[in-house]
């Protein structure tokens, strides 16, 4: 795992060494081990690397790195698991390897297939961008689900604009031509979702490459941007030609994939565990390690002190049970709260996941023994996990019962005066609203993204916010299946911007590498094949993961309800955090940053200290922007 940056210009020769090693430098904590640059001052290009050493810790491994033939250059953040394999098919080809990194490997794959045939063979996550001498043509290439972040953009300066690129966006910023404008679009997708989904950033100035994308700059041409895998068409195949065997048949192929996808995850040169929390997909993914190592397993859990929050004595049993070495730490409520001011220097753009707080201490604790750890991300999205799915479906077909002219005069109530409605009702008006507004909606796209919204009218919040922007859950159709339609909007939005952004910033933090074998594509693709009926069971979902669960853990170890990996934000924002809040929501400083509507966020922190609306959420998507903000313009 690494960050990468880089600058390719429009003149000749007018890339600073220096402005490259200080966009590359802001990524230390992605590559602690080491760091290199490579000029092509002729095309007026600059690839930067930070290294962390995973697999040939030698020199060989050093980035950026010339392909064999010397056409290519790369600079690549992530791995390639089935890089031994792809290795034994180019052998044969004439192709010679000095070292045992799987970027030598890629290279070599990149020169015999082309670019998109060769990315299309990979099995792994990553984000590099590929510079073709001979062409010269740059490529920027993220894997197929978004494991691995790219941001990208032009710059503003008076010479000319610039192209850069890199793993964060703070490799951007530390560009002076950088445009660090606030985006007001995004900002109001942050609001509604409490991140920003791509291709949208936080900046006007720049954009995050969308996963199982290509993006290509050649000479005299616009960037051309190019899909060469989709979730999309994934879930549309496996709709059109299902999986046609029984429960077994399924069990036995979903095994035999996820064993390979977690062995290939296993390799590296470096001490290797695994998060376990007790929940079905990290304790699956924990028993297949334990099954192919000879040696225990190095599992790492944290426990909360409140009970509605603690999963680790379910994950001491599991670890038990199988046999690992496992690690608890249990943490106090200062603990997290300590964690609280480095949220936003380590998400680097507004992210309000609260669980992003025990995501990092969890991650910190894996790397005082490990380098590489194994999460189970992932299990929800694609075998429909989430609650939500399933009241999300209750409660649509209890709507659709009603005369739909009932149900808009109805909603017509929401509109009245909503402000009225939570400030005399509190937390039972804004409970009330909530099914008022969504009494006239009409379809079921826009039915769950209501559900799924933090802010319904996220518009309110931001001053001059234009038109909302459409995201996936606007423009992807649903499907007749409910359940499909709400597991690959999530795949196409929450998964990559949400789950597997905190991940990636978390372990990225600590210099930890985090593997994700659930969303190896082939188990993707796998699990888009599968009926409904070999994932829904009995009012809940996970039911093949489950069973397959049971063929390695007894049933009652792990049979229980899903906790999530909460914190007690409601609690913090009245007591402990009390006065960052206050500090941060001032009324003069919000009028002064001119971002937000003072008056809305003012109102609802006071509504919200009088008892008057459940806002503790809204508003920790407030302070982490704030927060963010702050650290802006503190730099």
């Amino acid at each position: 795992m690494c960050g990468i940056a880089g600058i390719l210009s429009p003149h000749a020769g007018c890339v600073a060494q220096d402005l490259l090693r200080r966009m590359t430098d802001t990524l230390h904590h992605r590559g602690p081990d080491d760091s290199d640059l490579w000029l092509d001052e002729a095309a007026g290009l600059g690839l930067g690397h930070r290294r962390l050493s995973i697999l040939d810790l030698s020199p060989l491994g050093r980035q950026p790195m010339h392909s064999a033939s010397g056409r290519f250059v790369i600079c690549f953040n992530g791995e390639v698991f089935n890089f031994a394999r792809l290795r034994a098919e180019l052998e044969p080809l004439g192709h010679a390897f000095r070292g045992g990194s799987d970027t030598e490997v890629l290279l070599a794959a990149i020169e015999e297939w082309g670019l998109e045939s060769a990315v299309k063979r990979f099995v792994g996550m990553f984000a590099f961008a590929l510079w073709d001498r001979q062409e010269r043509v740059l490529s920027l290439v993220r894997d197929r689900v978004g494991i691995k972040p790219l941001y990208y953009g032009f710059t503003q300066g008076k010479g000319g604009r610039d192209f850069v690129f890199g793993s964060e966006l703070k490799a951007l910023r530390a560009h002076p031509d950088f445009c660090a404008d606030i985006d007001r679009e995004a900002l109001t997708l942050y609001f509604r979702h409490n991140y920003i989904p791509a291709p949208f950033s936080i900046h006007t100035g720049a954009k995050k490459l969308p996963a199982g994308h290509i993006l290509t700059l050649a000479p005299g041409r616009q960037p051309a941007l190019s899909a060469y895998w989709s979730a999309e068409e994934v879930y549309a195949k496996g709709a059109a030609s299902p999986f046609c065997g029984g429960e077994t048949e399924a069990l036995d192929r979903l095994e035999a994939l996820l064993k390979d996808a977690v062995g290939l995850r296993m390799l590296a040169d470096v001490p290797l565990g695994a998060f376990l929390s007790g929940g079905v997909d990290s304790s699956l993914v924990v028993a297949l390690m334990q099954a192919q190592s000879s040696r225990p397993v190095k599992t790492f859990s944290i426990g909360f002190a409140e009970a509605a929050f603690n999963e680790a004595p379910h994950a001491r049993a599991v670890a038990a049970h199988l046999g690992c070495e496992h690690t608890e730490l249990l943490l106090s409520e200062r603990d997290l709260l300590d964690i609280v001011p480095l949220v936003p220097r380590f998400w680097d753009e507004p992210f309000a996941d609260s669980s992003q707080i025990p995501t990092y201490a969890v991650c910190k604790l894996a790397r005082q023994h490990v380098t590489v750890a194994l999460s189970g991300d992932g299990g929800d999205e694609l075998f429909f996990g989430y609650d939500r799915y399933f009241y999300a479906r209750r409660w649509w077909l209890l709507l659709c019962r009603a005369p739909l002219p009932a149900r808009r005069l109805a909603a017509g109530l929401a509109s009245l005066g909503p402000e009225r409605l939570t400030r005399r009702l509190g937390t039972f008006g804004q409970r009330l609203l909530w099914r008022l507004d969504a009494l006239g909606i009409t379809d079921f796209p826009a039915f769950y993204k209501r559900l799924v919204s933090h802010h319904p009218r996220p518009w309110e919040m931001v001053r001059k916010a234009g038109p909302e922007a459409r995201t996936a859950i606007d423009l992807v159709p649903g499907a007749a299946d409910q359940y499909r339609a709400m597991s690959l909007w999530d795949v196409l939005t929450y998964l990559p911007d949400d789950i597997l952004t905190k991940v990636d910033r978390a372990s990225m933090a600590v210099s930890l590498e985090a593997r994700v074998p659930l969303l190896d594509h082939r188990v993707v693709e796998f699990a888009a094949s599968l009926p409904t009926n070999l994932k829904v069971r009995d009012g809940g979902g996970k039911h093949l993961l489950k069973q397959l669960l049971y063929r390695h853990v007894p049933r009652d170890i792990v049979d229980r309800p899903k906790m999530g990996f909460g914190v007690p934000i409601d609690k913090w924002l009245r007591n402990e955090l009390r006065p960052w809040c206050e500090d941060l929501l001032q009324h003069e400083t919000l009028e002064r940053q001119g971002h937000l509507d003072a008056g809305a966020v003012t109102r609802m922190w006071r509504d919200y200290l009088a008892g008057k609306g459940s806002w503790s959420y809204h508003l920790w998507d407030v302070l982490m922007f704030q927060s963010w903000l702050a650290q802006q313009e503190a730099q």
